[in-house]
């Protein structure tokens, strides 16, 4: 911020032999001179030698705007209080006289050679010129005009000495970009002499091709002259071959009549022999149903786990089970079709451990009739044997009308569907496929060890959905 405001009396330190400022203006005379305008530098080391005499100053004696950037450190009370500090120089004369009194004490020598109108020709123009505006001897503007004539030009010889240091730096990238140049030229002088070189070595060897070349083509010639050769013996042969061909299908059509008449024959022998076994299975069968009603044998109609559903029939309480721990066999359900295709099947569904497993969701009721509907649409498609047993703390209500070929069971008091499961499995002949779908590892493990294969819940989950 420059220094603007007029101060035109220089009132020297008591004791001081300082004579009257030059610029000074006596009483009663004209208008006061303009302040001259600073350069930057002459401004910013006035402020700095300022801001370091204020903690010197008495407190009466500080203006009182300056008393509070008396008090801060150093590096920002010039830096903060710079404003402040240039209003008070320019408009209390009696401050900057205290504040040049202990300036000029600090300068020393220059401070008194600035006082008397002179200045070293060592001396730094920025302080002399500072030094001179704040003491105000005679000649201090024309002291302030050299100081910025001497800024002026040290800036303007360091433009051209930052001028002089580019073009060197220009210089001295063009030359190396010349040495660049001429390395780039010697590897592409070097590139092209390899290259021709190259290029000689593909002519050599196009050469060379080209002889390969016409002697296969020869060879090809000859080649196709024995081809013809032989394409004339092959079609003689192939002649020959149509003609033996032609002899052994009409040997093969006399053939082919005489099996004719003999599977005619064999037919006719065939039926007779079945009207005959037909005849002695029907009057076994007769005689196998008057020797059942002789000795008053049970039906035959009745499956194993039929006798097991009967033990279950009168149970009208039962309890639950606690959980066991789940395991898995496998949940492929290819698996599941392959085992009910083999004959007479009986799939045996662990009911409560497949419907928590794909419908938790639902109502325990809402469970057993979904999975009730899904396995009479296998039974009807497979006509396998199907049994699915429930836990159950007491009689069931609400069950779906149960498809046919389907069984339901429910474990009576003290025993749980998984007992239920492996005396279903007991039950059965030895030799009968039995498949029991739980992923309860227990049940599992158990029916295994009675001839059983046990599938995981997935496996039939699965197959209900792609049904």
């Amino acid at each position: 911020m420059p220094l603007t405001e007029p101060y035109d009396d220089h009132l020297p330190e008591e004791g001081s032999s300082t004579a009257a400022p030059d610029g000074g203006a006596e009483p009663g005379a004209g208008a006061p001179e303009p302040e001259p305008t600073l350069p930057e530098p002459v401004r910013q080391r006035i402020v700095t030698l300022t801001a370091a005499v204020l903690p010197g100053l008495p407190a009466d004696e500080l203006p009182v705007p300056l008393r509070r950037v008396a008090k801060f450190a150093p590096n920002r009370r010039a830096r903060l209080g710079a404003p402040v500090i240039a209003a008070q120089l320019t408009a209390d004369p009696l401050f900057r006289q205290r504040v040049t009194a202990r300036v000029l004490a600090d300068a020393g020598d220059l401070g008194a050679a600035v006082v008397e109108g002179t200045a070293p020709a060592a001396a730094d123009p920025v302080e002399v010129a500072a030094l001179a505006y704040l003491a105000r001897p005679r000649g201090w503007r024309e002291l302030i005009e050299a100081s910025g004539a001497a800024v002026r030009a040290e800036a303007d010889s360091a433009v051209i000495a930052e001028l002089v240091r580019e073009a060197e730096q220009r210089a001295t990238r063009a030359e190396h970009d010349r040495a660049v140049a001429r390395v780039e030229a010697e590897k592409l002088r070097d590139e092209l002499a390899r290259v021709r070189e190259e290029l000689g070595q593909l002519r050599e060897e196009n050469r060379q091709v080209q002889r390969t070349l016409r002697e296969t083509q020869a060879r090809e010639r000859r080649a196709n002259e024995l081809l013809a050769t032989e394409r004339g013996r092959a079609a003689r042969a192939a002649a020959d071959s149509d003609a033996e061909l032609r002899r052994a299908r009409a040997r093969l059509a006399e053939a082919e009549a005489a099996a004719g008449v003999a599977r005619a024959s064999a037919k006719e022998s065939r039926s007779v022999d079945d009207a005959r076994l037909w005849l002695l299975l029907e009057t076994i069968g007769q005689a196998a149903v008057g020797l059942r009603r002789e000795l008053a044998l049970d039906p035959v109609e009745k499956l194993p786990a039929d006798f097991v559903a009967d033990a279950f029939a009168d149970s009208s309480a039962v309890t639950p089970a606690g959980t066991a721990a789940r395991a898995r066999d496998t949940d492929d359900p290819a698996r599941l079709d392959q085992l009910l295709a083999l004959p007479r099947a009986h799939l045996v569904v662990d009911g409560y451990n497949v419907t928590k497993r794909g419908f938790g969701e639902m109502s325990l009721e809402q469970q057993r009739k979904r999975l009730i509907t899904g396995l009479g649409g296998i039974a009807a498609q497979t006509g396998d044997e199907v049994t699915v047993v429930f836990d159950g703390a007491e009689r069931m209500h609400g069950l779906p009308p149960t498809p046919r070929g389907v069984r339901v069971l429910f474990s009576r008091k003290g025993e749980t569907a998984d007992e239920l499961i492996r005396r279903l499995v007991r039950a059965e002949p030895a030799g009968r496929p039995v498949v029991v779908v739980s992923s309860d590892r227990e049940v599992a493990d158990g029916v295994r060890r009675h001839g059983a294969y046990p599938l995981g819940a997935d496996s039939l989950l699965r197959r209900l959905a792609r049904s």
